[in-house]
């Protein structure tokens, strides 16, 4: 009885354990593109891309007169800490980044510097701040994680323009629209840009970009106007001499009168040092009032806007629709 019981377990061994030792193997490391394979191929396909073209720029520093080659996505960087805050949403900074890759790559390709693709001067092209002057601005305790956030929406938006009918966009960005943006023909003349059309941002009330006020004496605003026009003269008892004649699209001053001149909104907010040309003007007895919505020229994506709709669940994709009209995400490469 007992041999047979030793020869049955035997032969259960031979035919039934034996095999399934013999095919047990370690599962092997993504081979022929197991499903965490393709997972870390797709995690990692931002970061390890490879750009064709436009892989570095020439960096014209104004200051200096220096230019520098620099990598397109390190220079992203720091565009984007110089032109947004890094305690925006990361939806928001991720179309930041894009924006500004766009507005890059279209300098690049309509050059209007002899020997640099780009300079740093914001009045020019696009901010730019050094990496050490950058986290000198911030508080200690968020130096590394602000710049890691930076890194992070170039990263993950690595190679991504903005196109309309195939070419990379002139990507016009400000800070705040006061609730509604401007067609650029309004703010520069000349023809307007399909891609840039008046639309409706909510929630930019909260920013301090939204609302600001300067006032004048007369005559404070008599000397700001001879600046420009010194036959300048306005009767202050006359409720006519100073008044808005004409709005934009974008509910913006486009025509104002002082006096014996009338000179257009974008005029006025240089001469009198206003944050946009969305103002009203209150009349006093001896005082002009500017109260001003917005900040920035209006044209393109409002950054608070962008914030705002990525507060709201937006993702940079949806918020880059948003702004420019009938675009299209690609990638450099595809171009």
């Amino acid at each position: 009885m007992k041999k047979f019981l030793l020869y049955f377990l035997g032969f259960i061994f031979i035919c039934f354990l034996m095999p399934a030792i013999l095919t047990k193997r370690d599962k092997p490391a993504n081979v022929n593109g197991t499903e965490e394979g393709n997972t870390a191929s797709q995690e990692g396909a931002s970061k390890n891309y490879e750009y064709k073209n436009y892989g570095t720029i020439q960096l014209l520093h104004k200051k200096t007169g220096e230019v520098e080659e620099v990598e397109l996505d390190q220079y992203l960087c720091h565009v984007v800490s110089a032109e947004m805050p890094a305690d925006y949403e990361l939806e928001a900074l991720k179309a930041q980044a894009v924006v500004a890759r766009t507005y890059t790559i279209y300098k690049v390709n309509h050059k209007k510097h002899d020997n640099a693709d780009i300079c740093d001067d914001s009045t020019c092209c696009q901010a730019w701040v050094s990496k050490e002057d950058r986290l000198a601005r911030w508080e200690e305790s968020k130096r590394e994680s602000n710049w890691q956030k930076i890194e992070q929406c170039v990263k993950e938006t690595k190679g991504k323009i903005i196109t309309y009918q195939n070419e990379p966009i002139n990507a016009f960005f400000h800070a705040n629209s006061g609730g509604k943006t401007e067609l650029p023909v309004n703010v520069w003349g000349g023809s307007d840009l399909p891609y840039l059309q008046v639309v409706e941002t909510a929630g930019e009330e909260g920013y301090s970009q939204y609302a600001s006020e300067i006032e004048f004496s007369n005559e404070e605003l008599i000397n700001k106007l001879k600046e420009k026009y010194e036959d300048i003269q306005i009767d202050f008892a006359n409720g006519e001499e100073i008044k808005i004649l004409e709005y934009t699209d974008g509910s913006r001053v486009k025509t104002i009168r002082f006096g014996n001149h009338e000179i257009s909104g974008v005029e006025a907010r240089t001469l009198f040092g206003l944050k946009s040309t969305n103002f009203e003007i209150i009349k006093e007895a001896d005082k002009i009032k500017f109260t001003v919505k917005g900040y920035g020229h209006g044209v393109g994506m409002s950054q608070t806007g962008s914030d705002t709709m990525a507060k709201q669940g937006s993702n940079y994709e949806e918020i880059i629709h948003h702004f420019y009209a009938n675009v299209e995400i690609k990638e450099i490469n595809s171009l």
